[in-house]
């Protein structure tokens, strides 16, 4: 079986074709594809004759099989495949018999070792094309059905072929190749078909993980047989480089390499590798940041405790470009500390490390790259639910935490927020973190420390030790001792015997040298070494210095401890008092450092409330912020924060209240999702506890809540219960509450009629089953005791009217109660009951009791009619009482106006109140209710006439063409539209001729009204005056012409009251009658706009308010006074702030309005006489730019701008003409708009220049500390064009402006300095 040639794995196929000189195997011959087939039989037949050997002769058809692989048919591929596999097992099983056969020939190794590298070339090429075949498929597949390919059964038989070489590689095939190592080419040949199949981006899938463990396994053979260690980390790292999808994969086989076959040094040596990377290679190499960070990250998660022992080799990388691999090093330190260096039980070493990672990792919070400040924060937030994070760290990391929360980046910010509600969720302090209920124990503990501090520092005593005792006797314990070695005279002898035990002895000892016997204590330890020698106290070097074996042996019996002594010895007793001593300050000393820790504590947890408590208000501003899931976050942390029973939460809960209304559908759900968790879910053990703990929590949160809060929590409640999630126990109780059933307060009292009626908005049904309970409770005789419950009764009973406007085709009878109804007559005798009586809590009663009539009741004017006359006539007889007059019945009400000032203040105050009232909801009632009633009743006529008609003359109908049926359609919708306009005509004249003619009740009270209005020295009273203005107002809405003949005192008395009270009363009204007659108020816009600078912070706030909704609803006209509102940025009230933020922000949602008013608002704000300051300015500027997004948007406005500059003011030049060189405009010399021709001093020319040029400064300047670098470079491109140019060139054709050029070029000067910042930026 000799074979006079050696197969030579070939770098390439085309290798094999060439002669490579003696000895060397060439294929003679290609075969053409056609001639496969048989020759494939062949080949068969000759493996079952000679076995794997049979492809020494039957090399060349096969390779020829390779050559034309993509022309062969899928049967002779699958063919060929499956028979190499079955060559290559039948060789496989046979090599070990083979391998142990020591007489094996060289000839026949020979064979066998040309015949395995044949074998699996063939097989790894077969391997190599079938994977490319594949790749290609799957590249093809989304774009055309796949036709039959041999993909199929490809990866049928991956698997089992990867688990064949995996087996051949376990083979001891070393003596194949004499016992020498196995050559680089075949364990290259053998792992290339592994990282081919690893190429294949849809390896990572699920259903292929069987393949990803055999090539695991076949690689994992490779290395621990064939040290194929280096060409894996060469290999796996280009990988990583070039492909995505591999590093999950090769982290889990790396790992598997590492706990199951012990290849830990791999891990190291690519740790190393990737460390090694050049920094600026992978700046520009994004695809290979991304494998290599994928890599790290997955390893660290699944090995860390060897990413731990290689840490230091990717410590550059953070101080690299990449964000990715700085994310990849900070999440492995994460992972470290969460699975290795986690726990109190760590050793000083490991402790060093883990405060080191700590540090980096605090120290990446503040990164330069918003994404590594971000993944910091979520590395952070792990940690910490991990429990990894030490109590000594707790502070700084939520310092940092809240300081991130002002991030200019959301994702960061949205991170913040998630950190600190996990350190809220995880923190080791306590379940409730309120600052004020810790305060106290901290103070309690530090005065209880500082006490056994004083008490240690008084009661302290010099403890003397034994062992100083023995330094201090030393000398003369020596010296006795010496004298032992001295000639003895006569009579010195004293005879002592040593006693028979060795305890004995020591403590005879012990007493004479506490006797301060030292000659007798030396001289029996000289006898006792002679005796007890070997024995301890007693052994020592005898015979090398006998002195000093004396003096270490009293030592230790001083020092140590001595059983047995006699307690009778006044020495021991002094011993044993000091051992109690000691004992006690052990304890001290235990019991101050156990009250050091505890203080300790308390304030590390008062710590970490205070700063809880200063990310509240910053968290709760980022409520409203544009990224969703920001509000989400704080929404979820002002729940969690909530339920550690920190105070300052329930702010935040009442804060992302007006979120019900967003027109985003997660932040509303997130809303709901937040109360249903804070009040749906209380505790208690049973129905009924946890019913009073639903409605207990509900009532607080309505405690001094404003009616935005109220309306709000009412969408919420709702819409709880028209999902049936909240149960009837809780209804139960709020009726007991109201009918004073269960005991409770005034305010709970109140709570619960207002909850009833806002359960009432989603079932109406809750009330109107009970409506008899709430009228003869709620309006009882003892209403007088308590008007704001009375005035939520009329509230919750309005629930019942529904929608004043039906939706369109809902033509059902509306909602209303007999005007005898027991309700309208309570309403009636409360009212008129309490018009007499001074409350402060009347005229809002009055206000909801007169609403609830208009919204419920039939003929509800003439209710409101005969409650007029009833209060007028006890004002007339209290002006008749006042006049000594008897009371005439007959007198009609307007008498009242003639001696108004003669009656009560708190009297006027009621019957104008009542009448502005009455005079509104009877506008209101025409204009909606009647207007709406009329229309649905029209309708049913003209469905009752169609259908009669339709029955009557059916058979004609159907005899009429198309046309003429839709002809019929649009006559009859041209009908409807007309009658829409004759109804709403009928209710504009009623309300322009009837209501305030001589005829009507509301003519006799306007004299009143207007009196007041007129005379504000007569009355004075304040209440009275705001009364008397907003029923002015109210009576304005009745009739354009006499709103027309009112407006100037209207505005008068806007402008002029000195009480704020009537000039937000007034804005109110100007606000509706705009709405109302917007022709008749437009005139008087500015007075409105004027108001927005009113000294008085609660008119300014009514004066915003009320301009946003006419400006966003298009009622005003937004002209350049609108910078009024602009300057309400920098107002010093908060509230009024963020009226001015919210108004611009709803204001950009509506095309370019912005961009249109921006010019006007920086002309208007930039005039000196405006009184804005430079650095308010700023901050107005930087958040009008921020709504300019656009690139063209911002080239039009620095255009504008500078065009601006053509109408803008000069200071006064510095010559003797100043008076006439001021008022002059810049004239046209210049596109700049320079003072040349139309003043010809060089001086003002070069003033003029130097203007300009400064203010263009202050412009660059403020758009660089903006950050605005496109509005900056575009006035920076406009001052060179439009100034610096055209006056260089001026001054060089007229030489005679000698005197300004020094002006000019100054002004030049401060541009360039201007500009200077922007040089970077061209």
């Amino acid at each position: 079986m000799a074979a006079a040639w050696e197969f030579h794995l070939p770098l390439s196929p085309a290798d094999l074709l060439r002669n490579g000189g003696p000895g060397r195997y060439v294929v003679q011959e290609v075969l053409p594809a056609r001639e496969l087939p048989p020759a494939l039989t062949a080949f068969r037949t000759a493996f079952r004759a000679r076995g794997a050997l049979a492809v020494l002769q039957h090399f060349d058809p096969l390779y020829s099989l390779l050559h034309h692989f993509q022309a062969v048919g899928t049967d002779v591929k699958e063919d060929a495949l499956e028979l190499m596999m079955r060559v290559v097992s039948h060789h496989s099983n046979e090599l070990p018999a083979i391998l142990g056969d020591s007489g094996l020939s060289h000839a026949d190794r020979t064979a066998h070792l040309n015949a395995l590298k044949m074998n699996c070339y063939l097989l790894t090429g077969l391997v190599d094309a079938f994977e490319m075949e594949t790749c290609k498929s799957g590249l093809l597949e989304n774009k055309k059905n796949r036709t039959k390919t041999s993909g199929s059964l490809w990866e049928e038989e991956r698997e089992p072929l990867l688990r064949l070489l995996t087996q051949l590689l376990q083979l001891d095939l070393h003596k194949l190749w004499g016992g020498s190592m196995v050559e680089e080419e075949f364990v290259s040949l053998m792992t290339g078909s592994c990282y081919r199949i690893l190429e294949n981006s849809s390896i990572g899938l699920q259903k292929y993980r069987a393949t990803r463990e055999a090539v695991t396994h076949l690689l994992a053979a490779a290395l621990v047989h064939y040290d194929h260690m280096f060409s894996a980390t060469l290999k796996i790292t280009q990988m990583l480089q070039h492909f995505e999808h591999v590093a999950p994969v090769f982290a889990q086989a790396v790992s598997l390499w590492a706990t199951e076959y012990g290849l830990k040094s791999l891990v190291g040596e690519l740790l190393r590798e990737i460390g090694q990377k050049c920094l600026q290679d992978l700046t520009r190499d994004a695809s290979g940041i991304k494998g290599y960070a994928t890599f790290i990250t997955e390893l660290a998660e699944q090995i860390p405790a060897l990413v731990l022992s290689n840490m230091s080799v990717l410590l550059r990388h953070l101080d690299g470009e990449s964000y990715m691999m700085r994310n990849a090093v900070l999440v492995a330190m994460a992972e470290v500390l969460v699975q290795v260096l986690n726990g109190d039980q760590l050793e000083e070493a490991a402790r060093g490390t883990r405060d080191q990672f700590l540090n980096m990792l605090q120290a990446h919070v503040c990164d330069i790259n918003g994404f590594v400040r971000s993944r910091v924060l979520q590395l952070f937030t792990r940690i910490v639910q991990c429990k990894a994070l030490p109590l000594t760290q707790f502070q700084s990391v939520v310092s940092l935490a809240v300081g991130r929360l002002r991030d200019k980046s959301v994702v960061v910010a949205k991170n913040a927020i998630q950190l600190l509600a996990a350190f809220l969720s995880n923190n080791p302090f306590s379940s409730k973190l309120s600052c004020t209920d810790l305060a106290e124990p901290l103070k309690k503990e530090v005065q209880k420390l500082q006490e056994m501090r004083d008490r240690d520092r008084s009661t302290a005593a010099p403890v003397i030790t034994p062992e100083e005792e023995w330094e201090a006797m030393l000398p003369e314990v020596r010296a006795a001792t010496q004298q032992l070695f001295q000639p003895q005279q006569e009579g010195e002898e004293e005879v002592l015997e040593v006693e028979e035990t060795v305890e004995s002895t020591s403590e005879q000892i012990t007493r004479l040298l506490r006797k301060l016997n030292y000659k007798s204590a030396a001289r029996l330890t000289q006898k006792a070494l002679c005796r007890f020698q070997g024995k301890e106290p007693f052994s020592g070097p005898m015979e090398e210095n006998e002195e000093a074996a004396i003096l270490g042996v009293l030592k230790r019996l001083y020092t140590g401890s001595c059983p047995g002594e006699n307690s009778e010895d006044a020495p021991h007793g002094n011993s044993s008092l000091k051992t109690k001593e000691v004992v006690l300050e052990e304890q001290s000393q235990t019991e101050l450092v156990k009250q050091e820790m505890l203080v300790q504590y308390l304030q590390d947890a008062y710590n970490f409330s205070v700063k809880i408590t200063e990310a509240l208000s910053l968290i709760s501003k980022m409520m409203y912020e544009n990224c969703v899931s920001v509000v989400q976050e704080a929404i979820e942390f002002f729940v969690t924060v909530s339920q550690f029973g920190v105070p300052q939460a329930l702010v935040g809960v009442r804060r992302m209240l007006p979120l019900i209304w967003s027109r985003e559908p997660g932040i509303k759900e997130a809303v709901l999702n937040a109360y249903r968790r804070l009040y749906l879910s209380p505790s208690g053990d049973s129905e009924r506890a946890r019913a009073q703990g639903l409605v207990r929590s509900l009532s607080l949160i309505m405690v001094d809540a404003s009616l935005g809060t109220i309306q709000c929590l009412e969408e919420i409640i709702s819409e709880f219960v028209q999902k049936d999630e909240i149960k009837p126990a809780v209804i139960q109780l709020l009726w007991e509450r109201f009918t004073e059933k269960s005991q409770c307060s005034s305010l709970e009292r109140r709570a619960a009629v207002m909850l009833l009626g806002m359960m009432a908005r989603g079932k109406p049904e809750i009330i109107g089953s009970n409506l008899d309970v709430l009228v003869t409770v709620g309006l009882s005789e003892k209403v007088c005791e308590d008007y704001r419950l009375a005035q939520e009764v009329c509230n919750a009973i309005s629930k019942l009217a529904g929608n004043p406007k039906p939706a369109l085709g809902n033509n059902n009878t509306p909602f209303r109660l007999p005007q005898n109804h027991m309700l309208f007559g309570c309403l009636s005798k409360t009212v008129s009951k309490g018009f007499d009586q001074p409350s402060g809590h009347w005229i809002p009663f009055m206000e909801a009791a007169v609403m609830l009539i208009y919204q419920l009741a039939e003929g509800a004017e003439e209710i409101c009619a005969h409650i007029l006359q009833v209060c007028s006539q006890q004002a007339l007889e209290k002006l008749r009482e006042a006049d000594g007059q008897k009371a005439d019945p007959g007198v009609s009400p307007s008498r009242v106006s003639g001696g108004a000032s003669s009656l009560p203040t708190f009297l006027l105050t009621h019957l104008v109140s009542l009448v502005g009232q009455v005079a509104l909801q009877q506008v209101a009632h025409l204009e909606v209710s009647v207007s709406a009633e009329l229309r649905r009743r029209r309708i049913l006529r003209e469905e009752e006439k169609t259908k009669k008609r339709s029955d009557s003359s059916m058979r004609q109908k159907r005899l009429q063409s198309t046309g003429n049926e839709t002809t019929m359609e649009e006559e009859l919708g041209l009908v409807g539209a007309t009658a829409d306009d004759t109804e709403a005509e009928l209710i504009r004249n009623i309300c322009e001729k009837e209501l305030l003619d001589g005829k009507h009740l509301f003519s006799a009270f306007v004299p009143l009204v207007l009196k007041i209005c007129n005379n504000p020295g007569l009355y004075s009273d304040s209440v009275l005056s705001a009364a008397a203005a907003l029923s002015l107002g109210k009576l304005c809405m009745i009739s354009s012409d006499f709103c027309d003949s009112h407006l100037r005192l209207l505005f008068t008395m806007m402008e002029k009251s000195t009480l704020p009270g009537v000039r937000s009363n007034l804005i109110i009204a100007a606000g509706d009658l705009a709405i109302r007659f917007p022709n008749l108020v437009e005139p008087w816009t500015s007075h409105l706009y004027a108001r927005l600078r009113d000294p008085c912070p609660s008119v300014r706030q009514t004066a915003g308010l009320v301009m946003t909704h006419l400006i966003l609803k298009d009622m005003v006209k937004v002209k350049g006074q609108v910078s009024e509102m602009a300057a309400l940025l920098i107002d010093p009230e908060e509230a009024i702030m963020g009226v001015a933020q919210n108004f611009f922000s709803e204001l950009s949602n509506k095309g370019n309005a912005i961009y249109n008013l921006l010019p006007d608002i920086i002309s208007r704000l930039s005039d000196p006489n405006c009184g804005i300051e430079e650095e308010s300015f700023h901050i107005i500027m930087r958040h009008l730019f921020s709504y300019i997004t656009k690139d063209k948007q911002t080239e039009s406005l620095v255009e504008k701008l500078c065009q601006r500059f053509r109408t803008a003011r000069l200071f006064p030049c510095i010559s003797a003409k100043k008076s006439v060189c001021s008022t002059e405009k810049l004239g046209s010399p210049l596109q700049s708009c320079l003072l040349i021709q139309t003043c010809p001093c060089s001086v003002c020319m070069g003033c003029s220049v130097l203007t300009l040029c400064l203010g263009f400064c202050f412009l660059i300047q403020g758009l660089v500390s903006l950050h605005t670098w496109s509005f900056a470079l575009f006035c920076l491109q406009d001052v060179y064009a439009l100034l610096v140019v055209p006056v260089t060139e001026y001054i060089v054709q007229d030489p005679s402006c000698e005197s300004g050029i020094s002006f000019c070029f100054l002004g030049f000067g401060a541009i360039f300095v201007a500009s200077f910042p922007l040089l970077p930026k061209l």
